[in-house]
């Protein structure tokens, strides 16, 4: 039995993570649960030792002192304001004004003030997001379609 549950590791833990959310429980703590389940039973199998759960603090105290992880809050954090302010509204009406006589025009001023806003933000999710919120009622107002809509916008954050 040992050695079976030492040979199929991967997909008891895979099954595992499934059951998790399936029961409902958030991710983050079904990542967590599992990986300290795991560890455990990995411990008590003999696959390693007890010093991986003693490092562990020290690994999360490091990685949490990096200082280059502050700026996914804080361009998250721009990328909300810039949405809230209204100044990505105004920059994505002037740039609609700049290609107005052009055939679908409002869809480049969507691309292109996508690409700044992802440049600004540098994450494609929160940039995503805020162009959905920010242009896709412009984009319905003036007559586009639901899909082709939804695919420009998801398109000018990455």
């Amino acid at each position: 039995m040992t050695q079976f549950l030492i040979a199929n590791m991967a997909p008891i833990i895979f099954a595992s993570m499934i059951m998790f959310m399936l029961v409902g429980f958030p991710i983050a703590f079904a990542l967590a649960a599992n990986g300290v389940v795991f560890g455990l039973i990995g411990m008590e199998l003999g696959l390693f030792g007890p010093q991986l759960f003693q490092a562990l603090p020290d690994r999360i105290f490091g990685i949490m002192s990096n200082d280059t992880l502050l700026a996914i809050p804080f361009f998250t954090f721009m990328g909300l304001i810039l949405e809230r302010s209204g100044m990505a509204e105004d920059l994505l009406d002037t740039i609609g004004q700049l290609f107005g006589p052009i055939r679908g025009g409002l869809a480049y001023a969507v691309v292109f003030v996508g690409a700044l806003l992802a440049a600004t933000t540098g994450v494609v999710a929160a940039s995503v997001i805020s162009m959905g919120l920010i242009s896709l009622p412009i984009m319905l107002r003036y007559g586009y379609d639901k899909k082709l809509a939804t695919g420009i916008i998801a398109a000018s954050g990455t």
